[in-house]
């Protein structure tokens, strides 16, 4: 009998297609903090005939996140994790977002790295919005790297976000610091841990986005990027996927930035950002 554990932290659009995609043959462990969505979405996973534990989690607090890694743990061989659980700029304020998407990355990739099985993986969702981030003084690098997790909200550099639209890139380039950083612990265990950075996915979430404040300046990157489209929460478990399967055997501590072109498209000029604003 497979006892493999596959862990999906949030139940939101790509959570659940991350489990659908890689969950076959494993014992899921779902998290999240909206308790009827979690039953919802394990219950659709259970008729489909995945083995489904639930458990609910507040990703800011270490000992609710180490409960989660225990009944993992618990549960068989924890040999995939994968965290999605994260608040947008509409969503919530500068100080949510950062508590759940700069702390609580912080703390899964913390207790998570106790429980990981040799050979297994882990990955981070973060976003394209961390690669748009300005370029942080390497002391604030490497404070987002190495300081224990429930330091980070005390740093300097979260005191001076006042703003959900800037707290949101700096705590996804912080993911991806972060996820850098952890990869020689979690090798010390055999295993691995990457980042994928998504751009504009059509999930809840995304549409949120695509309505509110920047929603125009979304859809300007959409169609000026390489494909033109949204992406969707399969192209996201795709990716997933591949980072953690053995043909990533050799790919650890890294970022896959999974956009359909709109970073590449800023980056050499053909998304010009600051006209895009002018025009809006």
């Amino acid at each position: 009998m497979n006892n493999e554990v596959l862990v999906v932290i949030g139940v939101g659009g790509m959570g659940v297609s991350i489990a659908r995609r890689v969950g076959a043959g494993k014992t899921i462990v779902l998290a999240d903090i909206n308790a009827a969505g979690l039953e919802a979405t394990a219950s659709g996973l259970t008729d489909d005939g995945h083995h489904v534990l639930t458990r609910e989690v507040d990703v800011t607090s270490r000992s609710s996140v180490a409960a989660v890694a225990e009944t993992a743990q618990a549960a068989g061989r924890v040999t995939a994790v994968v965290h999605t659980a994260g608040l947008s700029p509409e969503q919530a304020s500068a100080e949510a977002v950062l508590a759940v998407d700069l702390l609580g990355v912080a703390l899964s990739i913390d207790e998570f790295g106790k429980v990981i099985e040799p050979g297994g993986a882990g990955v981070v969702i973060a976003s394209m919005a961390g690669h748009m981030q300005p370029t942080l003084d390497p002391a604030v690098q490497q404070q987002l790297a190495t300081v224990p997790p429930e330091d980070l909200l005390g740093l300097d550099a979260c005191a001076g976000i006042t703003s959900s639209q800037a707290a949101y890139p700096f705590a996804k380039r912080a993911n991806q610091i972060r996820v850098a950083a952890a990869a020689a612990a979690w090798g010390e265990r055999g295993a691995r841990i990457n980042s994928i950075s998504p751009g504009i996915i059509s999930t809840a979430m995304g549409r949120l986005e695509l309505g509110g404040q920047s929603g125009a300046m979304m859809r300007a990157m959409v169609d000026n990027s390489g494909l033109r489209r949204l992406g969707t929460p399969e192209d996201i478990a795709a990716a997933t996927e591949f980072l953690l399967g053995p043909s990533a055997a050799f790919v650890t501590g890294t970022d896959l930035l999974v956009d359909g072109g709109v970073v590449g498209a800023i980056q050499t000029g053909t998304i010009d950002l600051a006209k895009a604003f002018a025009n809006l």
